[in-house]
């Protein structure tokens, strides 16, 4: 009997390789989306092109308590995956009413609707941030360092994390966090500074743009690669016992790091095609962010397999692809 898998954000970046990884596991993939409509495929469901033939989708929002509770009796997931959101750090200053408004709501929509069910057991999976940390108290950061986020998007992950601890406390349901640092991939969206960084270098090398606008440069990061980190996400639901899990790798590179890195890839100067742009600095900015994923690598034989190295060229290479 194949076990049955509900994915939120099953199409953007972590979505989709979750769904690739439950697939090869066997599993039946279904995933919310805000409605099914197929001709969207070039845009909103790229991510998912190949893999459409072996998912279910279910239209359905995070601000409507009533279609996901609907969705989950429909399907009777085993495991639930909450990784939509409004995740981009930089918006949610803009609009920090509706990141927190979706962010929040569509979390304690959700884990309302699987404590209904709570006699079938399902299994909870939110998705934490590492920008929950935000002005980091301590260095690296682990499971029980204390939260300080400096932005509306981290708050609302705080809020998301409390809410599952909080519906694990009160109704023993099997829900897990795992407080992921930065993770990106070619399927990163363009306006995270990753791949605002790999599009921009293929675009230079093809001689389609000739500069990118930055930032702040010296912010420091812990950069993983997406597809490394969906299978910690599957781990925590395997085990017997729900816990929250710290994801990262360990290492710290700044965004200088990583434009020189993807330039350095096409044999460019990155120096030659950046603009720093004050406009780009965040209100409040978060300096630097470091993983402990010791408890990870402890109870879930975790580790991080791609390397920064292999990351940058990864996500420009795939850039230049797209050029063509």
């Amino acid at each position: 009997m194949s076990k049955v898998a509900l994915i939120t954000g099953i199409t953007g970046q972590d979505g989709s390789y979750l769904a690739e990884l439950l697939i090869s596991k066997g599993y039946k993939v279904h995933g919310i989306v805000r409605r099914v409509a197929l001709e969207d495929e070039t845009h909103r469901l790229w991510r998912i092109r190949n893999i459409l033939n072996d998912v279910t989708l279910h239209a359905g929002s995070l601000e409507s308590y009533a279609s996901l509770f609907n969705i989950i009796l429909k399907i009777k997931p085993n495991e639930v995956y909450h990784l939509a959101a409004q995740s981009y750090v930089g918006y949610s200053f803009e609009d920090e009413f509706s990141t927190l408004n979706i962010n929040i709501n569509g979390t304690h929509y959700l884990l309302s609707a699987v404590k209904e069910f709570v006699s079938s057991k399902i299994r909870f999976y939110f998705a934490g941030s590492s920008e929950m940390f935000g002005k980091v108290k301590e260095s690296p950061q682990k499971e029980n360092t204390p939260f300080n986020p400096r932005s509306s998007y981290g708050i609302s992950k705080v809020t998301g994390f409390y809410l599952t601890k909080n519906y694990r406390e009160a109704y023993n349901l099997h829900a897990s966090s795992g407080l992921l640092f930065n993770h990106e991939s070619p399927r990163r969206g363009f306006e995270f500074v990753t791949r605002k960084i790999s599009n921009g270098v293929a675009r230079i090398k093809k001689g389609l743009q000739k500069k990118i606008k930055l930032g702040n440069m010296k912010a420091k990061r812990d950069w993983g690669h997406a597809k490394d980190y969906v299978e910690a996400m599957w781990l925590m639901l395997q085990q017997d016992n729900p816990e929250d899990y710290v994801i990262g790798t360990g290492k710290e590179y700044s965004v200088e790091d990583f434009a020189k890195k993807a330039f350095s890839h096409v044999g460019l100067n990155y120096k030659d095609h950046i603009i720093l742009d004050k406009n780009l600095i965040r209100p409040a900015e978060v300096d630097a962010l470091l993983a402990d994923y010791s408890k990870a690598k402890k109870n879930l034989n975790w580790e991080p397999k791609i390397t920064f190295d292999e990351l940058v060229a990864n996500m420009v290479d795939e850039d230049l692809k797209a050029q063509n």
